[in-house]
């Protein structure tokens, strides 16, 4: 029985006289194109997945690259090819040829006289990562410790990052050296923290190819709009509503602050959306010191008056020679 194959540069996309660095990257970009944790339960991904790794273990190593290549030409137009006599292929599991002893590593040891172990890739830092972490103003002006949950793309457990145990190709990573997991991060916010402030984790991002060091991860933090405060800078503003009287006579009156209450001194004659200052209750600075409060005064008036309160309204009415209008 004879076996078609497709040709290995074909697979790849590269052309026959491709660098070893043109070979590796198209192995790369491919590989985490149709790798099995990037396409779940894709047959057609895991199948073409092992084809990649097959076609990069050939090309791959100069000597085997060679033997690959006195073949012929026809390997290109898919030529069928006649194994050794005595070669017979079982009709095993997709997966056995990656898992020793099965149709793949039997193949290439009749045919370049020598185990297809898979060539470990050379140390490399992984690359950088991104995250976003939503938190809430006051979170963003204490600082504190906040947790993040990311999917994140790890170096395999079980081969370190090789994509190969015991000269096969790894069965947890599939030959990627990575896996997919999700895992919770703590992430230290500093006081004074702004909307779009990005956090760098050192060696939390990407794992390194062939056991090199991770990346980084840099996350951005944005913050959600808060029922009360409005933010300029490292300022803040509150509204504050006070009645006819307290805007006539003046008052003391308790405003909201970032870090709980304060007590402020609202002038006689204040005008509705007058800002009245409150120094140093604002935001906390990444250098030292704090924004300013704002207190906008909004002035209301009883919508359910008492008798006496219309009362005292109907006087003040016919004393007061007071006209806004005028």
């Amino acid at each position: 029985m004879s076996v078609k194959f497709r040709d290995y540069y074909e697979i790849l996309g590269v052309k026959r006289d491709a660098t070893e660095d043109q070979i590796k990257q198209a192995f790369r970009k491919l590989a985490r194109k149709h790798h099995p944790d990037v396409n779940p339960d894709n047959k057609t991904a895991e199948d073409k997945f092992k084809e990649i790794n097959e076609a990069y273990e050939v090309l791959s190593d100069s000597e085997k690259r060679r033997r690959y290549d006195r073949l012929g030409a026809n390997w290109k137009d898919g030529a069928e090819f006649t194994p050794p006599s005595g070669f017979t292929f079982s009709q095993g599991d997709p997966g056995d040829l990656f898992s020793g002893g099965g149709v793949f590593s039997d193949f290439f040891e009749m045919l370049f006289g020598e185990s297809s172990e898979p060539r470990k890739a050379r140390a490399a830092k992984g690359e950088d990562a991104q995250a976003e972490m939503t938190i809430s103003l006051e979170d963003a002006h204490r600082g504190g410790v906040h947790r993040i949950s990311v999917q994140s793309v790890r170096r395999c457990p079980d081969c370190n990052g090789a994509g190969s145990s015991n000269k096969r190709i790894c069965v947890t990573c599939r030959g990627a050296g990575r896996v997919v997991t999700p895992r919770s991060i703590d992430v230290k916010i500093p006081p004074g923290a702004r909307d779009k402030s990005v956090i760098k984790l050192v060696g939390q991002g990407q794992p390194g190819a062939g056991g090199g060091p991770s990346g980084d991860l840099y996350v951005t933090l944005r913050i959600t709009p808060h029922p009360r405060f409005t933010v300029s800078g490292d300022d803040v503003t509150v509204e504050s509503p006070i009645t006819p009287w307290e805007a006539v006579l003046g008052a003391r009156i308790e405003v909201p602050t970032l870090d709980g209450k304060a007590e402020m001194k609202v002038p006689a004659g204040s005008q509705g959306g007058q800002r009245l200052r409150l120094r140093a209750q604002g935001l906390n600075k990444r250098g030292g010191g704090r924004g300013d409060e704002y207190v906008k005064l909004k002035i209301v008036v009883p919508t359910s008056p008492t008798e006496r309160e219309r009362q005292l309204f109907r006087e003040l009415a016919a004393d007061s020679s007071f006209k806004p209008r005028k």
